[in-house]
């Protein structure tokens, strides 16, 4: 009943692709910025944007990736409690009777367990 989360990996040709689209998209709008028929303030003010663009979003990446996987290590934490209970468990198991020593409450949704009778103790 063991079954592992499928935690998607990334191939190497994946994270190759996102560094070079990163790369393009950062290396064209450079060009683009320093290409712009505009003052120089105005050069220098879209540089900046460019940059805060990209900072922003290397941080929103990483605290995505952080909830992700958070979100994984509680929930692998949980399927080992679960794992820990289910191994533990064993509906087979034969109780002994002095578990069941103690009269059982009228409440409880267990039977109290018979009685002897003290002669009935000494002819066994």
């Amino acid at each position: 009943m063991t079954s592992t989360a499928h935690t998607p990996k990334n191939t190497t040709a994946f994270y190759a692709q996102a560094a070079l689209s990163f790369g393009v998209a950062a290396f064209s709008v450079g060009i683009a910025v320093v290409n712009l028929p505009a003052d120089p303030w105005v050069r220098a003010f879209l540089a900046l944007g460019a940059l805060y663009l990209i900072t922003s979003t290397f941080t929103l990446a990483k605290c995505v990736r952080d909830a992700q996987e958070s979100g994984t290590v509680i929930s692998r934490l949980d399927e080992a409690r679960l794992e820990r209970l289910l191994a533990e468990f064993d509906p087979y198991a034969q109780h002994s009777p002095s578990m069941f020593a103690q009269p059982a409450s009228p409440l409880s949704p267990y039977p109290a367990p018979a009685q002897r009778h003290p002669s009935e103790n000494a002819a066994a």
